[in-house]
């Protein structure tokens, strides 16, 4: 018998790398078919490592989910590196994937490619229709470069090669393997290290970035990776009937949002600290809100299935057990 094709999952010691490794095992890909590499062993900013890579493995799936990342703070801090190293390793990603017959490849982007003051919820045809969000520009900037790579080979390759690269586009994640870092981490990771350390410490008050007011939409990073494969397989006809050749993105997302006030309460209690929150409003708040709209990605057969309280208690539980300095 032949042996199952081989599947390559970029940054797969990341949060979503590894969630798709664990929703591709889950669903029968076997462990020995699921190719990786750590940063250390293939550097994907190095366009001849790359090349060599692919040339060598041949996987027939690609996920590229391999991303420096990082919350307001980061991406204002080093957007240089931020912009270099994602334009680098997704166009090496990409044409790597091409010269060595990779007909199937998912590349994963971020809510922050739609304008700054689009309208909610944004819908895929939101993007290049305003400015910015000026904290994580270079970042959207690069992931925007990454869609328009994907649907250039599209164009260019599917027809005479089979080329079927797609782009999925997930809200705010969060889930185990989180970033928690005190400055460079999302606001979920960021605010349940910093509620957890006032408990410990038996702090009075917690003070949270911004005025609170700004609406953000979460997704549990296992959900995102559900989503992810079930992208992947669908058939083509089907993919192609939901989106266009120059607007090809989907938009994964759990469907509603809530404030940063109420994201911090819901923490907060959590975590069990019972002490007093208040925000700063000389701190950057980003876009007033991000909610996607998923009509798109609900048609094509997939609604995200954790919900924000059950996802909460899991994460925690994760900080816990791999986080937190055990007695």
């Amino acid at each position: 018998m032949n042996a199952p094709p081989k599947i390559y999952v970029a940054g797969h010691r990341g949060m979503v790398g590894s969630a798709i490794v664990r929703q591709l095992l889950a669903n029968g890909q076997p462990g020995d078919r699921i190719v990786t590499r750590t940063h250390a062993e293939l550097d994907l900013t190095d366009q001849s490592a790359v090349r060599a890579f692919f040339a060598t493995e041949r996987p027939a799936q690609v996920y590229l989910a391999a991303a420096k990342v990082g919350g307001i703070h980061a991406n204002n801090t080093y957007p240089a590196e931020f912009i270099y190293s994602h334009l680098m390793a997704e166009a090496n990603g990409i044409d790597a994937a091409f010269r060595n017959g990779v007909q199937k490849l998912l590349f994963l982007g971020s809510s922050c490619i739609y304008p700054k003051l689009a309208s909610q919820p944004m819908q895929e045809d939101t993007l290049l229709t305003g400015t910015l969000e000026p904290t994580n520009e270079p970042y959207a900037i690069a992931k925007i470069a990454g869609i328009k790579l994907c649907e250039s080979y599209n164009r260019q390759y599917g027809a005479s090669h089979g080329v079927d690269y797609r782009s999925v586009m997930p809200t705010n994640l969060y889930g185990p393997g989180d970033n928690y870092h005190p400055e460079n981490s999302h606001v979920i990771p960021a605010m349940i290290r910093r509620f957890h350390e006032a408990k410990v410490n038996h702090a009075p008050s917690v003070t949270i970035w911004g005025t609170g007011t700004p609406k953000r939409e979460f997704l549990y990073v296992d959900d995102m990776a559900a989503a992810s494969v079930h992208v992947m397989n669908l058939p083509y006809s089907t993919y192609s009937q939901h989106t266009q050749p120059m607007l090809s993105h989907i938009n994964v997302g759990c469907g509603h949002d809530i404030t940063i006030r109420e994201l911090a309460e819901k923490i907060a209690r959590v975590i069990g600290y019972p002490g007093d929150i208040s925000f700063d409003p000389t701190k950057s708040d980003g876009s007033p809100r991000k909610l996607m709209d998923s009509a798109r990605l609900n048609a094509l057969g997939w609604q995200a299935q954790v919900n924000l309280e059950a996802g909460l208690d899991k994460v925690y539980l994760d900080f816990l057990q791999n986080h937190v300095a055990q007695p």
